[in-house]
């Protein structure tokens, strides 16, 4: 498993879903996005390992990274004012766009 090339394409797909909802902090985002997935690294690695050797299935994986939630601050957002209800909401999204992200890769990674 290319963890590294996982970790641009969660960037990627983090930084666009940002943009979408607010495009004014994009910017900002993305030094939010990398905190999250620097501090996240870890346990992510290790649970799309396990993912990918079928030692959890992919419902068990999205249990696992809802646990990391908290780790998301999103200082742009809240500097900006958001409201912590949109903040839960967006939070819900990051974890959606990580478990597609994972999802699409490791099914590549198994189908080939």
């Amino acid at each position: 498993m290319d963890f590294e090339k996982l970790t641009k394409e969660l960037k990627t797909a983090l930084v666009q879903l940002f943009g979408e909802k607010w495009k004014d902090l994009k910017g900002e985002s993305k030094k939010d996005i990398n905190q999250f997935l620097k501090d996240s690294e870890v346990k992510l690695k290790r649970w799309t390992q396990l993912l990918v050797n079928g030692d959890i299935d992919l419902e068990d994986y999205e249990w696992l990274v809802k646990s990391q939630k908290d780790l998301m601050l999103m200082q742009a957002l809240h500097s900006a004012g958001v409201h912590k209800i949109s903040l839960g909401h967006f939070k819900n999204k990051v974890v959606k766009t990580i478990i597609n992200v994972v999802k699409t890769v490791v099914l590549y990674k198994i189908n080939q």
